[in-house]
């Protein structure tokens, strides 16, 4: 790498392999938690499984995205849903079979993964 625009080319270019957009007219928006604490968790194959199935299915209306640390670090990885008119969902320790079950059940379905939630976690401390 010599200059800052074969970085940029480059990023550009994984993110395309990845299947991550950034569009704003999304249906859906599904942000991972991509911080140390997160990949240290496991938020790698998190995101590879979301972005994998998501374009295995041709689910164009959901954008996936990558964000810092989302503050709780005890539940990662963790994965925020948000989708036009609903309230966010937030799913935590969450793996790449749980992601394929959002997608299922959540995202297509419209029903949220309760068991999964940051909810149902607290409540089972």
């Amino acid at each position: 790498m010599k200059s800052l625009e074969e970085l940029r080319a480059l990023k550009e270019q994984m993110q395309g392999k990845m299947g991550i957009r950034h569009d704003s007219d999304t249906d859906i928006k599904v942000v991972v938690g991509m911080a140390t604490c997160g990949i240290a968790a496991g938020a790698r194959p998190v995101l590879a499984a979301f972005t994998d199935e998501l374009a295995a299915r041709g689910l164009n209306h959901v954008a996936v995205t990558q964000t810092g640390c989302i503050g709780i670090c005890q539940f990662e990885p963790v994965v925020e849903v948000f989708a036009k008119g609903q309230e966010k969902v937030t799913y935590v320790k969450m793996t790449a079979e749980k992601a394929k079950k959002v997608i299922e059940d959540h995202i297509v379905n419209g029903k949220v993964v309760t068991e999964y939630t940051i909810g149902a976690n607290l409540n089972n401390r």
